[in-house]
Order: structure tokens, then C-alpha cells, then sequence
């Protein structure tokens, strides 16, 4: 089974994967936690060059089939083996998060993005994705430490980026649920559960 907790920058994801992986061990499950990009050594040299590389000039696309190398790692080393051992993978963002923000808020075809993941994955998509949303300018200003490249896009780009998200949602009901980022940690978890109890219960297709 294969969870992945999505959302603006500021919404609190890694705080509700690390509660939201602890839920699923006390219900039996064996997890396995990872964040995209990183969990490996390629993601986690990705991570840093297209975050924290300011002195770099990074283009839209190039960006976006970096972000897409490191997914293609992932799955390969961390993914795809945790789900044939019949673990609980976890992770802290997934494609999506590429669709929006290189997509949706940077310019580039959604759809074309769409595909390439796709490729990039093998096809391995979360069961269920949570995006967690608030206003983005109230969002970010919740970050109290230096800003990445990313986060330092602007409130437009945030706005557009928030806009992606419930987007596609719309279009990808039954696979992406949004839950409000703005109540407590508790708040936000309890939704999050009740949001994976259902589907935890939905008969298998």
C-alpha cells in the first residue's frame, strides 16, 4: 500500500507523515517513510542542487526531468521493493507535487508531465495522496528558517501553485483527498486518518 502527503510549502507535511507513519504502525502495518526528492544517495544529491543551489541557473524543464531522475531512483531503490515485501510505503511528496509546480505554477504541459512520470515511475502511483491546503501566503509564512529555492518563487507563484493542487484534485477524485492545513497538528491528523480509514476499508477492485 503506497501513501504519499502532498501541499503547498508551509502546510506541515513532513510533521503528518511522521504522525501519519506512526498511526500506521500501531494499526499493524510495516512502513517504509521516504521524501521525493531524496532517500537515496542520486535524491538526496538532487535535492540539494535544484533546493539549495542559488548560484545555479536551472531551467523550468531541466528542473523538472531532475526532479523526475530522482523519483526514477526511488522507486527503483526504495519504492517498488518495499511494496513486493508487502510493506506500507509513506512518502513526503510524489509526482504530483512535479505536475503542479513545474506544471500548473511554472508553464509547463500538464498533461506532458503527467506522461513522463509515468515513465520516470514504472507506473508505481500512490494508492492515495493527501493534499494539505491552506492560503498560500499565510502558508509560507509559517517557514522559520532560511527559504529554498522553491519557497522563494513569490506569493504568485504559491497561489498558483495551491490553485494546481485543488485542480487536481478535482480531476483525480477518487485518488486524491483534500484536507485543511489550518486547524492543529491534531486536527489536520485526525482528517488525515479518517481520509485513509476509508479507503483502508474500501473493498479491493
Amino acid at each position: 500500500m503506497f501513501f504519499s502527503i502532498d501541499g503547498g510549502d508551509g502546510t506541515g507535511k513532513s510533521t503528518q507523515v511522521e504522525e501519519f507513519s506512526e498511526w500506521l504502525r500501531r494499526l499493524g502495518h510495516d512502513v517504509v517513510v521516504c521524501r521525493d526528492p531524496g532517500s537515496t544517495p542520486l535524491g538526496e544529491a538532487v535535492r540539494e542542487l535544484v533546493l539549495n543551489r542559488a548560484d545555479l541557473q536551472i531551467s523550468r524543464p531541466s528542473e523538472m526531468l531532475l526532479y523526475m531522475a530522482a523519483r526514477a531512483q526511488l522507486v527503483e531503490e526504495v519504492i517498488r521493493p518495499a511494496l513486493r515485501q508487502g510493506k506500507t510505503v509513506v512518502s513526503d511528496r510524489y509526482l504530483l507535487a512535479n505536475v503542479v509546480y513545474q506544471g500548473h505554477a511554472g508553464g509547463l504541459d500538464v498533461e506532458a508531465l503527467w506522461e513522463v512520470g509515468r515513465i520516470a515511475t514504472g507506473g508505481v502511483m500512490p494508492d492515495l495522496t493527501v493534499v494539505l491546503d491552506m492560503p498560500a501566503r499565510a502558508a509560507v509564512e509559517r517557514l522559520k528558517r532560511n527559504l529554498d529555492r522553491m519557497e522563494q518563487q513569490g506569493n504568485a507563484f504559491h497561489a498558483r501553485v495551491r490553485q494546481g493542487f485543488l485542480d487536481e484534485a478535482a480531476r483525480k477524485p477518487k485518488q486524491v483527498v483534500v484536507v485543511s492545513a489550518e486547524g492543529t497538528v491534531e486536527q489536520v491528523q485526525t482528517a488525515i486518518r479518517e481520509a485513509a480509514e476509508r479507503f483502508l476499508k474500501a473493498p479491493k477492485r
